[in-house]
């Protein structure tokens, strides 16, 4: 069976171009990239997030230009080539959707069917892991974890074709190594976990070829200085070829000593270390992981599907991962395809027929839901001159309001969103204020920094998951206790379809406790800010 007919049921598992644009994923899909580039390219509305803005930025847009980039540049070029002006964001959503799609379903799938050497099991294979929720949706947006899984799954591809190759040396595996290499830890530091111990088998082969370890080194060496030279030009757009030299801005660099602070992840939200292996892989994973569970409890231990590198890149790299106490699902979508390519579902005791149809439905069930999760509803009408602060939920992404009669005024802290009314002849401007998931305390000091006094009228807003209970004390009518603060929340209005799993915390309420809140509150509120008044 040649790869197009592997590669056939796998596209028919893809309905990832079907979903309206108004169903968004977390802003990592449009804030780390669309964004960066939209405004610059396209001259949307943009705001550059933190990550970008910082004295110390911890973003690369070394891997982000190809990928972003260079269809915005086409799209713009074609349309003015035929004199219809900018093309429409909804345009430029699909096309960098299409991309992604494209990169998934051909280089996903192609290295899967290299890494899997048994030929009666790469079918089985292929189907698994586009069943999975995660390759048609993840998969398919544009998130740096995306494009993680892929760089993750061809280094392992190219160490096993270095390491085959034993008759003679292959200077383009080399250098296409050393630059997925570099692309990889430019484009996510955590890239580095998944191909730390799946490299050791290369350590034989350099000894036997010194010459191939110089030349990976050297590639790597020059892929890298590129890497750094276009991340200084682009946050230094006047820096000489001599200063780049002298300070030059390296974003990996940069990124480790950021994530490396516990009081900067705190800021994100803290973890307990078992996060990854005991909640994130079980849903991104599904009834798989129940069976690989079990599967150690039976003899071998180690059985003999997991004894290859593809299990041990995604293990290892989750103990690595686990380390650090922020631990979203999405750090380890790399191990999605590289675990499922482990299973046998067919052939295996403890995974009988039912589970088949469970992990499908797993699928299914998974793949609607993550577009309503996060951020789901309406939008937001606010009275001129409003402040609308974002609390435990994400900020809209500026660049899909496009570039018709608006403008966007974009700093480190917030967004100004300014659009003439012709009819009342005056200027509504919104200014953004994403406070991520800081604590209470901190939110309630900002918010009290921007309410004005009392006799005045009060635009501020905040928009936050219903479910977040340090609400309670400040909403006049709850019957929780009000603290001994200046400010009141009044609710005007709220989306009931939103289930927010950004606000879980087993380790403190409990695993029962936390589903109860986080479904019987589900919702997403926006409350009006006042200051008590007596």
């Amino acid at each position: 069976m040649n790869h197009v007919e592997t590669n056939l049921p796998a596209l028919t598992a893809h309905p990832c171009l079907l979903r309206p644009v108004a169903k968004l994923h977390p802003p990592h899909e449009h804030f780390q990239g669309p964004e960066v580039f939209a405004g610059r390219v396209l001259a949307y509305p943009s705001q550059l997030p933190w990550e970008f803005t910082s004295s110390l930025p911890i973003r690369s847009v070394f891997p982000l230009w190809p990928i972003y980039e260079v269809p915005m540049s086409l799209l713009k070029w074609f349309y003015s080539e035929i004199g219809s002006g900018s093309p429409p964001p909804q345009l430029v959503y699909y096309a960098l959707r299409a991309g992604m799609f494209l990169l998934s379903f051909v280089l996903e799938d192609w290295a899967i069917y290299e890494l899997v050497p048994s030929p009666r099991h790469r079918r089985a294979t292929v189907v698994l892991v586009a069943s999975s929720y995660v390759t048609w949706t993840y998969q398919t947006h544009t998130f740096s974890n995306s494009l993680e899984t892929l760089l993750v799954a061809w280094g392992l591809v190219l160490i096993r074709r270095i390491v085959e190759n034993k008759q003679r040396s292959s200077y383009f595996s080399y250098a296409v190594f050393s630059f997925i290499a570099v692309v990889g830890v430019f484009n996510r530091i955590t890239f580095p976990a998944f191909l730390l111990f799946p490299g050791l088998q290369l350590l034989p082969y350099f000894q036997r070829k010194p010459a191939s370890l110089a030349a990976i080194i050297g590639f790597g060496l020059l892929f890298s200085l590129t890497a750094i030279y276009i991340d200084t030009s682009f946050y230094r757009p006047t820096a000489s070829i001599l200063s780049i030299i002298r300070d030059p801005i390296i974003t990996p660099l940069n990124n480790i000593l950021y994530n490396t602070d516990k009081s900067n992840l705190a800021i994100h939200g803290l973890h307990p270390h078992h996060q990854h292996f005991l909640a994130n892989l079980t849903q991104l994973l599904g009834p798989a992981y129940i069976v690989m569970i079990l599967s150690l409890f039976s003899r071998p231990i180690v059985p003999f599907a997991m004894r290859n590198a593809r299990a041990l890149s995604a293990v290892s790299a989750t103990f690595i991962l686990s380390i650090f106490p922020h631990q979203e699902p999405r750090f380890l979508l790399p191990c999605v395809p590289l675990l499922l390519s482990c299973v046998r579902m067919h052939r295996n005791r403890l995974f009988p027929r039912n589970m088949d149809y469970l992990q499908r439905s797993h699928g299914l069930s998974n793949g609607c839901l993550p577009p309503r999760r996060n951020r789901s509803g309406p939008g937001i009408k606010s009275a001129p001159d409003a402040t609308v602060f974002w609390w435990k939920t994400y900020s809209p992404p500026l660049w899909l309001l496009g570039a018709e009669e608006e403008e966007i005024h974009a700093n480190a802290d917030a967004s100004s969103y300014a659009s003439a009314d012709t009819a009342l002849n005056k200027t509504i401007s919104i200014s953004t204020f994403d406070l991520m998931g800081i604590p209470g305390s901190e939110m309630i000091t900002r918010l009290d920094s921007s309410v004005p006094s009392c006799g005045s009228s009060s635009p501020v807003y905040l928009v936050a998951p219903i479910s977040a209970t340090f609400l309670d004390s400040y909403i006049p009518d709850s019957t929780e206790t009000e603290r001994a603060a200046n400010l009141q929340l009044y609710r005007l209005w709220s989306y009931r379809q939103h289930l927010n799993l950004d606000d879980m915390d087993f380790g403190e309420d409990g695993v029962k406790d936390t589903l109860a809140r986080i479904v019987g509150r589900r919702g997403l509120g926006v409350w009006s800010v006042r200051r008590r008044c007596k």
